[in-house]
């Protein structure tokens, strides 16, 4: 149990980690429009996440209120860039493999606390947990950063006209789910190389084993 307080704190910072991945799929501020023409789009802002776009409008609403509109992205939408489709993915796969990282390290951590002492029944799942978190941070790493240079470089999309989306913006900047992703990628990969920096004790008693 001394030997792996470490790990204990990968646990949780990978925990953390998984929570901010799934966290990020589900904000639509990945990308902030800022556009000229306010008719429908009334707050001049447009949010364009990796599963809709939405905006909002004064349109067929009472004076003083507003209501938020959103255009669901289907899978088969050609506008949608790829990084985009990148993002929608490689966010699927890394909130399984993350998953799949968090069960491993309980699985070790539960033997230590239970005095389990065959190497076989913890190194190799601390072993594993740290491959499977390292991977997960790294298919969020992607996403991220192909979307914040996107955004950099004010890159434009063709949205159908039903989306009344202009296809370029005046300008655009991050949103939110872009540092949510970096505080993700961050957590997931540390909690990937402590992971995998455990040593497991040689005692007299595993060295007679």
């Amino acid at each position: 149990v001394s030997t792996s307080h470490l790990q204990l704190a990968t646990f949780a910072l990978g925990t953390v980690g998984w929570i901010l991945c799934t966290v990020s799929m589900g904000i639509v501020e990945w990308r902030v429009w800022h556009v000229e023409n306010t008719t429908i789009i009334s707050s001049g802002i447009a949010w364009v996440g990796i599963w809709k776009v939405c905006f909002i409008s004064y349109l067929h609403v009472s004076p003083g209120y507003r209501e938020q509109f959103c255009h669901k992205f289907s899978g088969y939408d050609s506008f949608i860039p790829q990084e985009i489709y990148a993002a929608q993915g490689l966010l699927l796969i890394a909130m399984f493999m993350g998953l799949l990282g968090l069960a491993a390290t309980i699985f070790a951590l539960r033997n230590v606390y239970m005095g389990i002492t065959h190497k076989t029944r913890i190194a190799p799942f601390f072993l594993v947990g740290g491959f499977f978190y390292i991977f997960a941070g790294l298919c969020v790493l992607i996403p991220v950063s192909w979307n914040f240079y996107s955004v950099t470089h004010n890159q434009s999309i063709a949205f159908p006209p039903s989306y009344y989306m202009p296809s370029s913006p005046v300008a655009q900047e991050a949103g939110a789910a872009i540092p949510v992703g970096i505080v993700a990628v961050i957590l997931l990969l540390l909690s990937g190389m402590f992971s995998l920096s455990y040593r497991f004790p040689m005692t007299a008693n595993t060295i007679t084993k």
